[in-house]
């Protein structure tokens, strides 16, 4: 039994850190990374939520949070990452997004052997799975395995405080030109549902349709949102403003929330559902 043991998967497992991606990929290192590359802000924003921000060493443009990640090198932007600046700084992991990041520069990092790791959680509990999964790549459970439990109670209780709300039908604006929303399974999309919004665009088959003027007004959304810097009233839905009998319009909910911490999947989407929620209230009041 012992002899079995020794070469059990678990066991292997267990020693080797073996993790499965979002892509199902499993990847095993023999030790905790040490030097660590992330190539979307989301990915910055989740390995230091799992107590590993001192040991990453390469981000990609608007890795603005938390505020360290500033600080931090950067090789390219999530579309085109700059593969001799990446291999000049040594990392011994790098974080991926699963469908954000070009396909061919990752493959060819696989095919130099650096050890990759891809990611794109979809659901509020794979925020908090996905932070547990790199604390283990990153020798940081404790600390990891305690934000995951953070935003998981977090979530859920907001869930229960809006579980009887009224429901609302809402339009949320990713883009204005050209004009895009989200369907049921993006997170902001499942954001809505968790505050009682009906999302009218929900069941598009698109994760980020493109849509037209005309077919919101048909929609007719009670209330209208778009992420903005800080949260802060711009011009992005001014041009709502000429169909004054749009019902968004008429009753005055067109309203802006942080862009950065709605468009992430990272535990300050917790704080962003509580604003888009208090929002809701506001025009359900209304």
């Amino acid at each position: 039994m012992l002899a079995l043991l020794a070469v059990s998967p678990l066991s292997a497992g267990e020693a080797q850190r073996c993790v499965t991606d979002g892509t199902g990929d499993e990847l095993c290192l023999h030790a905790p990374a040490k030097r660590i590359a992330t190539l979307s802000p989301g990915a910055t924003e989740l390995m230091f939520a799992a107590g590993a921000g001192d040991k990453v060493v390469a981000v990609v443009n608007h890795s603005d949070y938390p505020p360290e990640a500033l600080e931090l090198p950067l090789v390219g932007n999530h579309t085109r990452i700059d593969l001799e600046a990446l291999l000049a700084l040594k990392p011994d992991l790098v974080i991926t997004w699963v469908t954000g990041n070009p396909p061919a520069q990752i493959e060819m990092l696989q095919e130099l052997g650096l050890p990759t790791f891809a990611i794109e959680p979809r659901t509020f509990e794979g925020v908090s799975r996905t932070i547990e999964l790199l604390s283990r790549l990153a020798g940081t459970e404790n600390q990891g395995y305690a934000e995951a439990e953070r935003f998981r109670k977090g979530m859920a209780k907001v869930s229960k405080q809006y579980q009887h709300a009224e429901p609302i039908p809402v339009f949320y604006q990713v883009w204005e030109t050209p004009l895009m929303t989200i369907n049921n399974e993006h997170l902001i999309g499942k954001v809505l549902q968790l505050c009682g919004g009906v999302n009218v665009f929900g069941d598009m088959p698109r994760l980020v349709p493109r849509i037209s003027a005309e077919v919101v007004l048909e929609a007719d959304p009670h209330a209208i949102l778009t992420g903005s810097v800080e949260g802060t009233a711009d011009d992005e839905l001014d041009h709502w403003k000429k169909y004054p009998e749009l019902s968004a319009v008429a009753r005055n909910n067109l309203f802006f929330i942080p862009a950065s911490p709605i468009s992430r999947p990272t535990p300050r989407l917790l704080e962003a559902s509580k604003s888009i929620c208090q929002k809701l209230d506001t025009a359900r009041a209304r």
